[in-house]
């Protein structure tokens, strides 16, 4: 049984890479756009692109964790060795350098690709601790709970801060502009310093209990890993999990800013404020965090992970659909907006510890069916997943908005610009919901199918005391 001290302390490692996600998920796509000084297209095709990276980079480096061998183990190491690089790349791609439109594209390239790499280099091994830390299947959904609700509380923190932060910060010329690219960079300059530190806390509060079996051939692991269902469906679902929140996210900065407009106020009744993007995304933080605390008694309820997984995927489809229809320019519509984003964001925050949960099972599952668990390289696949489906949906996010006519920067936004918005909202993420409840549907890891694996693989395992 782990210490409450290191469940906590597992949290602070997500917490520090949620806080850099979301930032990057939600605020990258407006700040190429509108600070930074790229098209749409361009923005797009980006995003894209240096996803192909991801694709090498991330099984690599699962590969990479499991053949490592420390006298902090195989994946802990990690926390300690990449946290500065993590932080020092952040603050590169929010800088902005005084090039032309050749030179600053180019910028973007490198320094996307060069924070895609280090996040891989100390995620990866974060996520596959989770594999090594316990040897009980029901505990992995505690640890990933603890996991994830840090993970909301940090991209809470980041959210909400991150206007007010861009605002304070930005320089006082003339030039509108330049004053935000200033202010956009001093304020990665905090979180990444706040990131750092967590990484650290992280690293020193956490320990490896469990020897994994060692992986002889990495050729063997790949053939494994390809041989495995539960991972190639899993792995899918995850990419939709991520697309369908990168979807709603990557599009309320622009949402806010062109439909519901700059100012507006929201009145409950008892209080009223200004609502815009940061406020709408960090409340849907906080119900993340809410729909964590419950991921346990939900999937007790529902009889295991996969039927709480199917559910709450229902749950997402109606939500998003709903959205469509609310109206932008009443306070009605400001609670509704409101409402259906703490109902959505509950059930992707009971997903969420799921989701890497599962990937302990099949790491557990790969063990009991090959003798080698290659949990370095299953948890890799989440963190693609991750990466490649915010990439797909930031840069459909891009391409949709160019599509239906959006104009950067323009005080008025064509009906057909409008309409693009409210659908990547609402029916575009119904239907990333809905792929993936076919998905779950066929994924064969139930409760009772992981009790025989959890079974055997207890005569097995080596544990350290």
């Amino acid at each position: 049984m782990a210490s409450l001290k290191e469940k906590i302390g597992y949290g602070f490692g997500d917490m520090s890479s949620s806080m850099f996600w979301k930032i990057f998920s939600y605020y990258l796509p407006i700040f190429y756009a509108d600070i930074f000084g790229l098209s749409l297209g361009a923005t797009g095709m980006l995003m894209l692109v240096t996803r192909i990276w991801d694709t090498v980079s991330d099984p690599m480096m699962g590969a990479i964790a499991d053949r490592t061998n420390t006298r902090w183990g195989k994946y802990r190491p990690y926390l300690l060795w990449i946290a500065a690089p993590f932080a020092i790349a952040g603050c590169l791609l929010f800088t902005t350098p005084s090039w032309g439109e050749s030179g600053k594209l180019i910028w973007a390239y490198a320094t996307y690709i060069l924070m895609m790499t280090v996040y891989t280099g100390i995620n990866v091994p974060y996520g596959s601790m989770l594999g090594v830390m316990t040897d009980d299947s029901e505990e992995k959904t505690v640890f990933s709970s603890y996991r994830m609700f840090f993970a909301y509380a940090g991209s809470f923190i980041a959210l909400g801060c991150w206007e007010p932060l861009v605002n304070m910060l930005s320089g006082k010329g003339a030039d509108k502009i330049l004053n935000a690219q200033v202010g956009w960079q001093h304020a990665m300059f905090v979180i990444a310093s706040l990131c750092f530190c967590m990484f650290i806390i992280c690293f020193l509060m956490t320990r490896e209990h469990i020897k994994s079996a060692p992986s002889a051939s990495i050729w063997k692991d790949l053939g494994s890993l390809v041989r495995n269902k539960p991972w190639w469906l899993l792995t899918a679902a995850a990419l939709c999990t991520n697309l369908f929140n990168t979807l709603r996210g990557s599009t309320a900065a622009f949402y806010f800013k062109y439909l519901i407009g700059e100012q507006a106020n929201i009145n409950l009744g008892f209080t009223e404020f200004l609502f815009f993007a940061g406020v709408f995304l960090s409340i849907g933080e906080v119900c993340n965090m809410i729909g964590v605390a419950c991921a346990v008694p939900f999937s007790n309820i529902m009889g295991g992970k996969k039927p709480a997984f199917i559910s709450s995927s229902i749950a997402l489809i109606v939500l998003s659909i709903a959205f469509f229809y609310v109206p932008t320019a009443s306070n009605i519509g400001y609670i509704w907006i409101l409402v259906l984003q703490i109902l959505t964001s509950f059930f992707t925050g009971v997903v969420s510890p799921l989701v890497w949960s599962m990937y302990a099972d099949v790491a557990d599952y790969s063990q009991a069916e090959n003798g080698s668990s290659s949990t370095g390289l299953i948890f890799s696949s989440g963190s693609m997943a991750q990466k490649f489906g915010g990439a797909i949906a930031g840069s459909a996010v891009m391409w949709i908005l160019a599509a239906f006519g959006l104009v950067s920067n323009a005080p008025i936004q064509s009906d057909s610009a409008i309409l693009g918005m409210k659908l990547t909202m609402s029916y575009f993420p119904a239907g990333v919901a809905a792929i993936m409840l076919l998905i779950l549907i066929f994924y064969p890891l139930n409760k009772q199918k992981m009790k025989e694996i959890d079974g055997k693989l207890r005569v097995t395992r080596i544990m350290e005391n």
